[in-house]
């Protein structure tokens, strides 16, 4: 039972008396009895891939000989952690028919066969199968070649670094390794309407390095690991790191538009725009025919798995939509310059181009997207600020003068809690949650209350007498508690 990234398992089979073009003849034979179909075809080898239908197991075989002997390698497609034996079972499978049929083909056969396969064999020069490593994925031998750059795994682990490195640093700081609170995640860059959309823009990208939590960290780490392997050799490094950010930003940006009051971490809006890219490309033939099926079933499924998983409550489903659907347009885009990767002007410009574009319509999207809850925090500022000036009144010294006290009540007090009346009134034109209307209307009680109160203060005074002392006392009462129904 293979276990790790990718799991694999690898036999070699020794080609005893026949010779290297027979073999491989007859290897192509045994393919197609055990149902494979081989999609890449050398004199070293070839590669083929198993057709168990969309929802099965299926896997990557690669056949390469070399000095009379033949490793047979079988690799798991899909993004699974174990393949429970079955790549072992694949090759026992080859090997039991690769031994039946030899008894019944000779080797005039075989050669026969071999000829007929000479048109469609790679040329030798540009053979993969003699290149060392073969693939990226073969690279990560061990657990710790997770973090380390490589030629053709390079941004990858960069930024599995950095998520990790800024979680650790969250940790340290004291925030909760499994269920971060609400405030933490704010204090270190989450994304939310209210303050993203109030300046704070570069919350877009700093949520997208952020976890709420160990086990969100592993599974997006897994899931950036598995795409980064398959698409950073194609893209290369500027591509690959383009492609993250942008789609990223405009995940970010769709989880804005769709939650108005959701607090958004994770990398799954980027990584979803990385399995755009790559689903993008697989629509196409910029990646061989039998190894685009193969690959496509496997990305089809983790997607689909991934936004029904999204349905669920605290999952931000509409950041994974956003970041897959710019994915895909940015794959598009980058499809020409893939096409010819000699011409670098061809490269730079369509990554410019790309990311102006997107900054451009962030700008645009951002300037568009309504934020009653930012301006109406605003207000509430503005209201606090107005109340401190109010209540200065009674704060004077006991030596102050009747005609001070009358001229900082009517200026400083009235005036004030007139023009906080009217700021709460100004909140009807914004759209604003139930439990905040309802906020609103006792906070509009609670003006009223203070402005009648301020009124008898200023009669009282202005007659210097005491008779209006119950009644402002037993508004003194509703005040209080105004504002102890207010808190609650």
């Amino acid at each position: 039972m293979a276990f790790g990234f990718t799991p694999k398992h690898t036999e070699e089979l020794s080609l005893n008396e026949i010779t290297q073009p027979q073999f491989l003849a007859l290897a192509i034979e045994t393919a197609s009895k055990t149902g494979w179909k081989v999609g890449y075809t050398s004199e070293n080898g070839f590669i083929a891939y198993t057709d168990n239908g969309m929802l099965s197991w299926n896997a990557e075989i690669k056949i390469t000989i070399d000095k009379g002997i033949a490793t047979i390698l079988s690799a798991s497609t899909g993004s699974e952690l174990m393949d429970w034996g079955k790549n072992k079972k694949n090759i026992a499978k080859f090997i039991a028919y690769y031994h039946e049929l030899s008894l019944k083909f000779s080797g005039e056969e075989l050669n026969s066969k071999y000829e007929e396969l000479t048109d469609q064999l790679v040329p030798a020069e540009e053979d993969v199968l003699k290149l060392p490593p073969a693939t990226t994925t073969e690279k990560i031998q061990n657990f710790f070649s997770i973090f380390k750059p490589t030629e053709g795994y390079f941004i990858t682990p960069i930024l599995i670094n950095l998520n990790l490195l800024i979680f650790i640093l969250m940790a340290v700081s004291g925030v909760n390794l499994f269920e971060p609170d609400s405030e933490s995640l704010l204090n270190w860059g989450a994304n939310f309407r209210p303050l993203t959309l109030e300046g704070q823009t570069w919350r877009l990208i700093t949520n997208c390095f952020l976890h709420i939590g160990i086990f969100h960290l592993i599974l997006n780490m897994y899931a950036l690991l598995y795409i980064g392997v398959l698409l950073e050799p194609i893209l290369g490094r500027a591509r690959f790191l383009t492609a993250y950010l942008l789609t990223g930003i405009l995940a970010s940006i769709t989880s804005l538009w769709w939650h108005e009051l959701t607090i958004s971490a994770g990398a799954s809006g980027a990584i979803f725009g990385m399995y755009g890219v790559f689903l993008a490309l697989l629509t196409t033939n910029h990646i061989e025919k039998t190894a685009r099926k193969a690959l496509l079933t496997s990305i089809a499924v983790f997607i689909a798995f991934n936004l029904f998983n999204g349905l669920k409550d605290g999952i931000d489903n509409a950041a994974h939509i956003g970041g897959l659907l710019s994915g895909m347009v940015i794959g598009y885009a980058l499809i020409p310059s893939l096409s010819k990767p000699s011409e670098k002007k061809m490269k730079f410009g369509t990554i410019g181009v790309l990311a102006i574009v997107t900054l451009l319509i962030s700008f645009i999207l951002v300037n568009k997207i309504p934020n009653d809850i930012g301006t109406y925090d605003k207000k509430i500022k503005q209201f606090a600020t107005l109340e401190t000036l109010a209540l200065e009144v009674y704060n004077l010294p006991e030596n102050t003068s009747t005609e001070k006290y009358l001229q900082s009540i009517k200026i400083r007090g009235l005036y004030n809690w007139n023009k906080n009346l009217k700021l709460i009134e100004s909140f009807n034109t914004l759209d604003l949650p139930s439990e905040i209307e309802t906020r609103n209307r006792h906070l509009k009680e609670y003006c009223e209350l203070r402005i009648k109160s301020y009124e008898l203060l200023y009669k009282a005074f202005s007659e210097n007498t005491d008779q209006y002392q119950t009644q402002i006392e037993n508004y003194n009462k509703l005040i209080e508690a105004k504002i102890h129904e207010i808190g609650n």
